[in-house]
């Protein structure tokens, strides 16, 4: 029998990859929506976590696809009455309140899911067997991309919680720690804030590999025209590159093997799974790297953004 869902937050993510994807998926059933502002046709609507809850006690699952800085007063509520909960990337606007909901799953006894949607691109899996059969020698993240496409209008990135052009790099970063044979940590950091905002538009990241390779991160949101989800790799027998947030793969300059776009479909293949087994999966290795970019990071003030 399908597992009864309440989507919460019917914004654009959850318009292009949340419905579709819960909709395609026989394990899930989609029985009620929470918005202060949206619907969604033929489920129940409510304008807040607590009316939910109260009201439709028979749903099991809460997905959040919500701003980070009110994600975690949701989920807490959610996990205290006994549901199980997915979270949109970043899992939250601080590694504590992470731990928190952590902990609060495990005396709960339920699921708790910090998704990373771009581990789930096609090609991650396959990059990740190339390098582990390989002694890494450089490593280059390339993510730049427009914000005014992304997130016309948004002003929550830009409040503090939001974080900014991380809040498209924690991709790359969830891409970067998925791949790896082992852990590696951030040992620089130069942080472009706009004059008038508190989180940055571009940051440069520069990692310590304990092998002694080279490897570091350009994100930016600034880039019109084509948009640059890269990451470039060179090997002891070969290089490869990773490109489109994962849906492509070169090796060794080979034709591509190119994917499509079912990371969301594959992120609630995996919260089934999680619910199934009775088990949790929350890792916070992405966001462990883009807190030291904000302890490590030196600032450097541009000019003034505006959408």
């Amino acid at each position: 029998m399908a597992e009864k869902l309440a989507l919460v937050g019917i914004g654009k993510i959850a318009r292009d990859q949340h419905i579709p994807a819960i909709e395609a998926n026989a394990d899930w059933a989609l029985e009620a929506a929470v918005s202060r502002h949206a619907g969604v046709d033929g489920i129940d609507h409510f304008t807040d976590i607590d009316e939910l809850l109260e009201t439709r006690p028979d749903i099991s699952v809460v997905s959040l696809a919500i701003p980070p800085q009110p994600r975690f007063e949701y989920a807490a509520r959610a996990l205290k009455a006994g549901k199980h909960v997915m979270l949109e990337k970043p899992p939250g606007q601080s590694l504590a309140e992470c731990y928190t909901l952590e902990a609060l799953a495990r005396e709960q006894g339920v699921t708790l899911f910090a998704t990373w949607h771009s581990r789930y691109a096609d090609n991650v899996p396959a990059l990740k067997a190339f390098l582990a059969e390989r002694t890494l020698k450089s490593l280059k993240i390339t993510w730049k991309e427009d914000v005014r496409r992304w997130h016309p209008g948004q002003e929550w990135i830009w409040e503090p919680g939001g974080m900014g052009v991380f809040d498209p790099g924690i991709n790359a970063l969830s891409i970067l720690t998925e791949i790896l044979p082992y852990p590696v940590h951030l040992a620089g950091a130069t942080l472009e804030f706009p004059d008038n905002r508190a989180t940055p538009i571009a940051a440069s990241l520069d990692f310590a590999d304990p092998t002694g390779a080279e490897m570091s991160a350009e994100f930016d949101w600034r880039q019109e025209g084509p948009q640059t989800w890269d990451i470039d790799i060179e090997t002891d027998r070969g290089s490869a590159k990773l490109s489109l947030g994962g849906e492509r793969l070169e090796i060794g300059g080979e034709p591509a093997i190119q994917g499509a776009n079912h990371e969301y479909a594959n992120l609630y293949a995996r919260m089934a799974e999680l619910v199934k087994n009775g088990e949790s999966d929350v890792d916070l290795s992405p966001m462990i790297h883009v807190c030291d970019a904000f302890s490590l990071g030196r600032r450097l003030t541009t000019d003034a953004f505006h959408f």
